[in-house]
């Protein structure tokens, strides 16, 4: 049966990505009625819109339908999902607050409890950081709208940080996994950790490396979305905690190790940490100077304890899937298969970490999933889709 879809395109430069976002709708056979506003028709046009889409539309709140009923009833009762993408910040706060001058933020008010709203935020990093919008955004969540992004990067206003609109293609996935919700991994319980850990040398400087966090946030995620009972746990990172995800913050490999053991048992674990291999053996408490005759000081460096190999032990607490992550500049294939054997995990994720792929801190991966049976190629993609390619391998691994 075909899903119908209603679509508000609000006001913002990326209100271009929904034509797009439309093109996707169609070539998965859905239906889709489209909203825009008078903001989004500074950006895109209405026959752009009613071109990819093959609908009329809407925009006047007062206009009635051919068959004199009234649009923002009628377009309601008629939609399974409302997807505004992109949303504004102005139209976020109207649905906080109930206005509905509009077409757009009437349909909103007058939307069924039953129906989902998936909303996607684009406007400028300071407007998303406002506490205003932060309230607001937090309210619509309890009553149960669902927010997916926005995307941390570069801005058309020459900005760079959170505010940046999610990929139409990231924007259907959580589409269509609302619109038919797929749980296999549901009762099953899962640890990741994600992001480096910081070493520290004095109350000011520390020993760390360039990870993110987005691979294992992204894997977190997409656990959670099929169905996994999922705790993540974090280095220091700029990350946005996921929904309904339990977030443990760490900073050092030897609380990253003491939290992952309170936590397990679990069925699944996927160490995605960028674990630092040492730490300085003395912290001064006191920031070191430089002095006036530049000397430089010298560390005596000491081995963090091994937090993948302590999760892959044979005991009772041993999760039934160990997943570790390989980060190589060279010899990729062999090196990472001999810490698999050496940590004793069953998968290990390998990728290549060279400054020149731009894989270590950047937004997207292509990883080699190897394990006693052989090996799997993922090819460069998104985070979040390497996220979900990795969890329909551990999907399968647990229907075998």
């Amino acid at each position: 049966m075909k899903k119908n879809i209603l679509l508000i395109i609000s006001g913002g430069i990326a209100a271009y990505k929904a034509l797009e976002l439309i093109r996707l709708f169609r070539t998965k056979g859905m239906n889709v009625k489209c909203v825009l506003t008078k903001g989004g028709e500074q950006f895109i046009t209405p026959l752009s819109v009613q071109t990819l889409s093959g609908q009329e539309v809407y925009q006047d709140l007062f206009e009635l339908t051919k068959t004199n009923e009234i649009e923002h009833i009628t377009l309601t009762r008629q939609a399974d999902m409302v997807v505004l993408y992109p949303a504004s910040a102005d139209l976020i706060a109207k649905m906080t607050v109930g206005l509905a001058d509009d077409l757009a933020s009437a349909l909103l008010l007058a939307m069924p409890p039953s129906i989902p709203i998936l909303v996607a935020p684009a406007m400028n990093v300071q407007m998303w950081e406002n506490p205003a919008t932060k309230e607001n955004i937090e309210k619509l969540k309890q009553r149960g709208i669902i927010f997916v992004g926005p995307d941390q990067g570069d801005m058309a206003c020459r900005e760079y940080g959170y505010g940046r609109l999610v990929s139409p293609e990231t924007m259907l996935q959580q589409i269509e996994d609302q619109l038919n919700p797929y749980r296999p991994l549901l009762g099953k319980t899962a640890l990741v950790t994600a992001g480096p850990t910081y070493e520290p040398i004095d109350p000011v400087r520390f020993l760390g490396n360039y990870s993110s966090g987005r691979q294992g946030y992204a894997i977190a995620e997409s656990l959670r979305d099929a169905g996994a009972d999922v705790t993540l746990v974090s280095g220091p990172v700029s990350m946005m905690p996921p929904e309904n995800i339990r977030v443990i913050h760490i900073q050092t490999a030897q609380e990253m190790l003491d939290t992952c053991l309170k936590i397990i048992p679990v069925d699944i674990a996927v160490m995605a940490a960028a674990v630092a291999d040492w730490r300085a053996k003395e912290v001064s408490d006191k920031k070191i100077k430089k002095t006036s005759d530049a000397k430089t000081p010298s560390f005596e460096l000491t081995t963090n304890p091994d937090i993948l190999a302590t999760i892959s032990q044979e005991n009772s607490c041993r999760p039934r899937l160990v997943v570790g992550f390989a980060a190589e500049t060279n010899d990729l294939l062999d090196n990472a298969d001999a810490k698999r054997k050496r940590k004793n995990c069953d998968w290990i994720v390998v990728n290549d970490v060279n400054p020149d792929t731009k894989i270590m801190g950047g937004v997207e991966n292509e990883v080699t999933i190897l394990s006693s049976s052989g090996k799997q190629h993922f090819k460069r993609a998104d985070k979040r889709e390497i996220g979900r390619l990795l969890t329909k391998e551990i999907i399968k691994f647990f229907n075998h």
